[in-house]
């Protein structure tokens, strides 16, 4: 018994030793007939083996995702053993793309060894470091430029152009809810849609985001991977978001139609401070003896020697601004003499400020329009019938610019001011300007850009044959505000009878726009000389983008638009040039709490 297992024990060694050390033998003797070069050759079928499936992944890759009709990238997800080819193809260099469709045989030889690759990209470092060093690597310079310009090109505001993204799908994630939900997810979302709002607050570029805003931007992430995952109907998705962007949409034209009529209405009505200044100085003016409510220096009204302003007004705020920032910039105040027209109801207002504030050498008259006979005799009528939506347009006092020959029988020359400007400097020039026979000197507005371009085609109705024939649609325009008008001409020519022939005209035909300014620009056609543009800067009651360098530079400067200086709508930036000459501590605006 014993004799047996020692045979098997013997016999199971000799096995053993048999199967270890008949495989060294072997190999060694294969390792031995095997050469260097052959080893090598080995190698080498082994790494274009490799390559060449590479390359055949690499040819998919490409066919799969220049497919025709995809709408979004394809998703290439690459197993282990795929890994390197995955490298080789980061590791090509751009000579490969360039090189286009030329088959497999041509990629094939296109890709080497590692060691080429090796090579090459040695060879290629080189250039660039010695291109990059000497001064005329323009090569280097352009792959940089290239290589930063996405970084350099991303827009500022991406960071927060994604959160309120965010937010906007967490609403529409909401709204899939059921109404009065209090589940954990809509407390999350709501959560959420809080915090990034606040995050963002009012920031307009990623600048301004606080340290926290990335992780915000994760945790709502990841609070609408959860709403995805249980909302997960997609068309209903897109309903919805589409109703909201409808909805934001008509929400937001509903505000913009608002707000314009806010403005419209604001421009249109009497601050309450202006109203009681008008009724405080009417009161005070009624309460004087007739002698006292005389002016001063009225032996100078007449004088046609003497720089003549005429202003129609029925704001006492307005026209106080137009003759103190006049007389304040004029180096002869002694030769200035104010003609301001107004109606009955504002006369004793204005007349009772200018004696209660007297101009010095100055000379100052204030008119009632309802004063003049050959007005309510001639041409009341016409004035009475004017229909306008705005009542600004429609006033008698806005048309009356067209009669100042007989507001002014005796006067040659005089200066007309909108009551909506300021004056800055000396305007004893404009009596120096050569009219060269014409009636109307203006800045001329018809240089396409600025802020009071104008062009005739805009106010004018040229699609009437009586309009084309007679007018040029590219004629230049001009601006009404600060004129000088030849009043000797004018008469000459009885510009008056004409302005009333295109009144009468556009009352049976829609021929151009409300205002004065259309029928300006055709009783004065061919008739207006142009003045030097910094005589006259426009777009301060319109325009809050008008250059400070424009301003300080121009003689006059003109609230033109609805956000007039003394309204609340007024351009915040333009008041200083209007306020300092106002009096803020003068009884009479203390008392109807008007400040600056």
């Amino acid at each position: 018994m014993k004799q047996d297992l020692r045979c098997q024990r013997i016999l199971i060694l000799s096995l053993l030793s048999v199967c270890v050390i008949a495989p060294i033998v072997l190999v060694s003797n294969r390792l031995k007939n095997l050469t260097p070069s052959a080893a090598h050759k080995e190698l080498i079928e082994d790494l274009s083996s490799i390559k060449y499936r590479a390359d055949t992944l690499k040819l998919n890759s490409i066919k799969q995702e220049t497919g025709q009709g995809l709408k979004e990238p394809t998703l290439v997800v690459y197993k282990d053993e795929e890994l390197h080819s995955v490298v080789d193809e980061n590791s090509s260099s751009d000579e490969d793309l360039k090189l286009g469709d030329s088959g497999s045989a041509s990629l094939l030889e296109r890709h080497g060894t590692d060691h080429d690759h090796r090579q090459e990209n040695q060879r290629s470092q080189r250039k660039n470091v010695s291109a990059s060093r000497g001064g005329k690597g323009k090569s280097a310079k352009t792959t940089v430029r290239r290589e930063m310009s996405p970084q350099t090109q991303r827009p500022t505001d991406e960071k927060i152009k994604e959160m309120k993204d965010q937010v906007i799908r967490a609403k529409a994630f909401l709204n899939f809810a059921p109404p009065n939900s209090n589940s954990h997810l809509v407390k999350e979302l709501k959560f959420r849609i809080k915090e990034v709002e606040q995050t963002v607050g009012e920031a307009t570029k990623d600048s301004d985001l606080p340290r926290r805003a990335l992780q915000k931007m994760r945790f709502m992430e990841t609070s609408l991977s959860k709403a995805s995952r249980i909302y997960t109907d997609c068309c209903a998705m897109e309903t919805k978001l589409r109703a909201m962007t409808y909805n934001a949409e008509e929400q937001l034209e509903a505000h913009k139609d608002q707000a314009a009529y806010l403005v419209k209405l604001a421009a249109r009505t009497t601050p309450k401070g202006l109203h009681c200044l008008s009724m405080q100085l009417t009161s005070d003016y009624f309460a004087l003896q007739p002698e006292e409510r005389e002016l001063p220096n009225r032996h100078k009204l007449h004088d046609p020697d003497l720089y003549h302003f005429s202003v129609f007004s029925d704001n006492v705020l307005a026209c106080t601004v137009v003759v103190n920032s006049t007389i304040s910039s004029s180096m002869e105040p002694r030769n200035i003499v104010f003609h301001v027209v107004t109606d009955a109801l504002n006369l004793p207002a204005i007349t009772m400020w200018f004696l209660l504030n007297p101009l010095g050498e100055a000379s100052i008259e204030i008119q009632s329009m309802d004063d003049f006979e050959w007005l309510s005799s001639k041409y009341n009528s016409t004035l009475r019938n004017q229909y306008s939506p705005d009542p600004r347009y429609s006033s008698a006092l806005n048309h009356l610019r067209f009669y100042l020959p007989e507001v002014f029988p005796e006067l040659n020359k005089i200066v007309l001011l909108d009551h909506d400007l300021v004056v800055q400097k000396d305007l004893r020039g404009l009596w120096r300007v050569n009219m060269k026979g014409k009636v109307n000197g203006a800045v001329m507005t018809c240089r396409e850009g600025e802020t009071s371009f104008h062009r005739m085609d805009l106010l004018i109705n040229f699609s009437d044959p009586f309009i084309s024939k007679k007018f040029d649609a590219t004629a230049c325009t001009w601006a009404f505000g600060m004129n000088v008008f030849d009043l000797r001409e004018w008469r000459r020519r009885d510009l008056t009878a004409v302005y009333h022939e295109y009144l009468q005209l556009g009352k049976h035909r829609q021929l151009w726009k409300d205002g004065s300014l259309p029928l300006g620009l055709v009783t004065f056609y061919n008739r207006t000389v142009a003045l030097d543009p910094r005589w006259h800067i426009l777009g301060l009651g319109s325009d809050s983008g008008v250059l400070e360098s424009e301003i300080e530079s121009a003689a006059v400067i003109h609230y033109d638009g609805i956000m007039k200086p003394w309204l609340d709508i007024a351009i915040a930036k333009y008041n200083g040039y209007w306020t300092k000459y106002l009096n803020y501590d003068d009884p009479y605006l203390q008392r109807c709490n008007i400040h600056g």
